[in-house]
């Protein structure tokens, strides 16, 4: 597994020998730091070819990772500035009917993998429950690497 600050603040991990795509595992990590407050609307994030250096992946790698975050409406591009955290779990614009239609057919195959692998129906819903705590709990706890910056 590899980990890098890459400019975010945050360690960012990435595991090289995932069946996930590099890309969507940047995605990802970058999600679930939003949703746990480690990374919060106008943060800076590295370049595209800084990350690609820090963790010796090509550049249009972490182009697409940014790409699908950009789509998502998660970050903001300015080809000055570079790329900044656009929203978070307080943003005042709440989730669009389009994104929850999307998240919601994904949740629901997660669902099912978890089901077809034999979790009981409260197991999936203790677990669910116990991962938005752990972000809600996330968030409200002081971030020491964000009140260094400030």
């Amino acid at each position: 597994m590899s980990q890098m600050k890459g400019g975010f603040g945050m360690q960012l991990q990435i595991d090289p020998v995932s069946a996930a795509p590099i890309y969507q595992q940047i995605r990802d990590r970058v999600v679930e730091a939003v949703a746990a407050g480690d990374l919060t609307p106008g943060d800076q994030l590295a370049s595209v070819r800084q990350l690609a250096v820090d963790f010796g992946i090509n550049v249009a790698t972490v182009a697409k990772a940014y790409d699908v975050l950009r789509n998502e409406g998660i970050i903001r591009t300015n080809h000055k500035s570079g790329s900044v955290i656009a929203r978070g779990p307080d943003t005042d614009a709440p989730a669009d009917d389009a994104f929850i239609a999307d998240w919601s057919a994904r949740l629901a195959t997660l669902i099912a993998e978890a089901v077809a692998k034999g979790l009981p129906d409260h197991a999936v819903v203790e677990r669910s429950a116990a991962i938005v705590d752990d972000f809600s709990a996330r968030r409200s706890q002081p971030n020491p690497a964000k009140d260094s910056t400030s």
